[in-house]
């Protein structure tokens, strides 16, 4: 018996292991903290597989808490969204899930409680006055006229920010920790702000709100989070967060970094989305062009794709750029084993059956899905009059070693049917072909074949009486035509592909497709993966491409 072979653990999951074996926590505890000012993105996903999978393995606990400490851009909207996509990836949090605006009041004693021990203050600089004083990682900064308040009138001052006395930026509480530090975050950073807006859960009742910097450690402890799991820009706050935690002398949570999802012709930050769709370069958060969760929903990007794609790129320590075709494989992979398979003719032309008698329908049996044996079989209807792609038909074709399709005097095989020769063809007044002729071999229908004969090509096809032809199909491509988007220097919307959507309205379809509802998938023979949109009507059937069968870009 060969033995077993060790599974590869990284570099987080060794820490992990480590710290329960020795015994430092009883339960592995992790949590998802998004901010609710946009939709989750691919990049999200990654953390979110990370956070909710390290849990599942090890038998602990995730929580999803929404990091809501800032009222401007924060909307109920994006909370909602939040839950739906993680729910969609595969993960639940149970009863576990909480905000940032949950602590609030803890949070305000623990501003106080930092002002009685002498280690935070009152200031009155404005931003843009404090960063004069701040000083470079190099040049040691200059301490605010205001760092030494006695106490009391910090408390005073504090306490009358809390009910509303100061305009917006007129004060904050800053951290007194070192002007000199060679790290920036830890040269008083602001812990508290004045912002005269409503907050989506507790409305008015603040006008005072924590940054991230001193809500994030203070809710991981309450918490009880064991391993809180940041992205790599977040290693320079990691000083502060256990600077915090010490001064408070509360849970001690243990922040670690991974690097970001960074993926090849793809933003991955809020803000340039939320540019987007705020400047109409896409129809909304969920348009299939964008990364978002939501949009690569409506695409068709099944979950169990990008929970596959998570872990094939792993955790690692240092940031790199993935090549989007990783993901793009995974999503194939899954819907190469679970989409039906379907005729849908692009650019249909017309391909007459001179020698079918007129009026006769035959039905053939398709096969659903190869790679599915559960899958069965379709019935099509098959008649003197078809519809095929214009691509597979060539006036003047190369040699035969070259050219599998149809051609004058051409053979090929209609898929699931019979073997056809080409015997003519016609133009329209444009130099078009409008009309191929053929004639078929009554020995050759597929699984009756009698006739011995041995032909390359095989073509997709559609019934002309029977197709569905009021059908409108979104091809998706990439949305940049840019590799490394991380590397541009100017305006990233100039890197923007003009053609990421095209828009086709003469395709036909095969009519099993009018039973087709919002979210089937399907694969369209020889083309790619296709989506049914919510947009589809009874009078009108709209699809998304999801990916095509192979990466084109690659060529």
């Amino acid at each position: 018996m060969e033995p077993q072979k060790k599974e590869s653990l990284n570099f987080i999951e060794q820490m992990i292991e480590k710290d329960l074996k020795e015994g430092k926590y009883p339960v592995i505890h992790t949590r998802f903290p998004p901010e609710p000012n946009g939709y989750l993105h691919i990049g999200h996903a990654k953390s979110v597989c990370l956070n909710f999978g390290l849990a599942a393995k090890y038998n602990g606990k995730c929580n999803l808490r929404f990091d809501d400490t800032n009222p401007e851009k924060e909307e109920t909207e994006y909370v909602e969204s939040i839950k739906k996509d993680i729910q969609w990836l595969g993960f639940a949090w149970d009863e576990r899930e909480y905000y940032a605006s949950d602590y609030f009041d803890q949070l305000y004693e623990f501003a106080v409680a930092l002002i009685k021990k002498g280690a935070a203050y009152v200031c009155d600089l404005s931003q843009e006055e404090f960063n004069a004083l701040k000083g470079t990682p190099t040049v040691p900064g200059k301490e605010s006229p205001y760092r030494n308040r006695p106490v009391e009138e910090n408390l005073q001052l504090f306490g009358e920010m809390k009910a509303g006395k100061y305009k917006n930026g007129e004060k904050v509480l800053r951290a007194k920790i070192d002007m000199s530090s060679p790290n920036m975050h830890m040269r008083d950073p602001i812990l508290y702000r004045i912002k005269h807006m409503p907050h989506h859960r507790t409305g008015d009742t603040w006008c005072i709100y924590p940054t991230y910097d001193f809500a994030h450690g203070q809710s991981d402890s309450m918490e009880g989070i064991t391993h809180s799991l940041c992205t790599l820009e977040f290693e320079v706050h990691r000083p502060l967060y256990n600077w915090l935690i010490s001064q408070l002398e509360i849970y001690p949570s243990q922040q670690t970094e991974f690097a970001r999802l960074n993926l090849s012709y793809t933003i991955v930050s809020k803000r340039n989305l939320r540019e987007l769709v705020e400047q109409n370069h896409v129809s909304g958060w969920d348009d299939p062009r964008m990364p978002t969760l939501s949009g690569i929903r409506r695409r068709g990007y099944p979950p169990v794709a990008i929970r596959r794609f998570a872990d094939t790129i792993g955790v690692a320590r240092r940031n790199g750029l993935t090549d989007v075709a990783v993901l793009e494989h995974a999503v194939r992979e899954e819907l190469n084993r679970t989409a039906p398979r379907v005729f849908g003719i692009l650019d249909p032309v017309k391909l007459i059956i001179t020698n079918w008698p007129e009026g006769k329908t035959e039905t053939m049996q398709a096969i659903n899905n190869p790679e599915d044996e559960q899958a069965g079989t379709r019935e099509m209807p098959f008649g003197r009059e078809l519809y095929i792609d214009r691509a597979d038909f060539m006036e003047d074709p190369p040699s035969p070693k070259k050219w599998f399709r149809l051609g004058p005097d051409r053979e090929v095989r209609l898929k699931y049917a019979y073997i056809i020769r080409c015997t003519g063809f016609k133009k329209d007044a444009d130099g078009n072909v409008a009309e191929i002729y053929a004639e078929y071999d009554p020995q050759t229908r597929s699984g009756q074949d009698t006739s011995g004969k041995k032909v390359k090509g095989t073509l997709g096809w559609v019934s002309v009486a029977d197709a569905v032809t009021r059908a409108e199909i979104r091809l998706y491509d990439r949305l940049f035509r840019t590799e490394n988007l991380g590397e541009i220097e100017d305006d990233f919307k100039n890197h923007l592909n003009p053609h990421s959507l095209e828009i086709n309205s003469q395709a036909v379809l095969e009519p099993s497709l009018r039973e087709a509802k919002a979210g089937d998938m399907f694969q369209f023979e020889r083309i790619g993966y296709f989506r049914v949109d919510e947009d589809s009507t009874p009078d009108r059937l709209v699809l998304n491409r999801t990916i095509t069968l192979r990466d084109t870009w690659a060529k």
